[in-house]
């Protein structure tokens, strides 16, 4: 069964880069625009991983990571901060996200934190 992962960004050209190359990698992507409701859209997603975004609409991905980190059912899935933010390091250990990866990525940084991360989940 492919692993999935969650993403949510506000940029609909990051979002279809993405999806891409993760669906080249043989994951299943699903994506989002918004975070406002993180906690529903993982139960119905169920995914092993999620990248997020920080300038999402309504709640934002700092306040959003903070949220699913929280909740017991989705504490354990693995969130990559997904961001061009200059603070992306303390933004994530505030967040208690489990890595980031910083836009403009690269593909090779991309993969290599995905697959580092997505492995975690279902362990």
């Amino acid at each position: 069964m492919k692993k999935c992962i969650l993403i949510f960004d506000d940029d609909p050209e990051i979002l279809t880069v993405s999806k891409i190359i993760l669906e080249q990698r043989n994951y299943q992507v699903e994506t989002r625009v918004c975070c406002d409701d993180i906690i529903k859209d993982i139960a119905i997603v169920k995914p092993d991983m999620i990248l997020m975004d920080l300038r999402i609409p309504k709640i934002g991905g700092e306040q959003a990571t903070r949220l699913a980190k929280s909740e017991k059912a989705t504490k354990d899935i693995p969130i990559i901060i997904f961001s061009a933010n200059t603070e992306i390091e303390q933004v994530c250990e505030r967040a208690n996200a489990d890595g980031f990866v910083k836009k403009p990525f690269e593909v090779k940084n991309l993969l290599a934190i995905v697959e580092q991360n997505i492995l975690k989940h279902g362990e």
